[in-house]
């Protein structure tokens, strides 16, 4: 569901630091109940609502989702690979984009700058699956070189962005 809820051109709002609290306490739990982000944030649970609801509206939050457990679902292996393609051209971009956006283990795909054209991140289910979704990433079209980067461990790992609740403002 993630960026289902809004498709229209973000608003220049600018937030308050109640706005900013809501932001913090729904990124750390997406499943608050909205009377304890009320609470949190100093206000009753209605305005609450309507102010979770302008933030959707308004774009600043794209959606909820869960964070599961990879390892519990069998997918051990997670790794980075940086690929660079034969051309820049848009539609040589794009058409990569399309490709790997079909591969479901492919959760990231991000155009870089510097070193390659994209940097992708990888889960696989062990490390044959691992070296055959390698493969399958030098066999696409396009594409002239992959790296690969093999996690061993993960120190952190913290999704969206740092919200500072001690100030308002964006």
């Amino acid at each position: 569901m993630e960026g289902a809820l809004n498709n229209k051109e973000p608003k220049k709002v600018k937030l308050d630091q109640i706005d900013q609290r809501i932001l913090h306490d729904l990124q750390a739990d997406g499943r608050i109940t909205n009377v304890k982000l009320a609470e949190n944030a100093g206000i009753s649970a209605p305005p609450c609502l309507r102010r979770v609801r302008a933030l959707e509206d308004d774009g600043f939050i794209l959606g909820y989702h869960a964070e599961i457990d990879p390892t519990r679902l069998d997918f051990k292996e997670m790794f980075f690979a940086l690929v660079g393609l034969s051309s820049q051209a848009q539609s040589v971009l794009q058409g990569f984009e399309d490709q790997v956006a079909a591969w479901p283990e492919v959760r990231e795909c991000h155009m870089i700058r510097g070193g390659g054209d994209f940097l992708l991140k990888i889960v696989a289910r062990d490390k044959e699956q691992r070296d055959a979704l390698t493969m399958k990433l030098t066999a696409a079209e396009n594409v002239i070189k992959v790296t690969t980067l093999e996690t061993i461990r993960t120190s952190k790992h913290q999704p969206g962005v740092p919200i500072d609740i001690s100030r308002g403002g964006s």
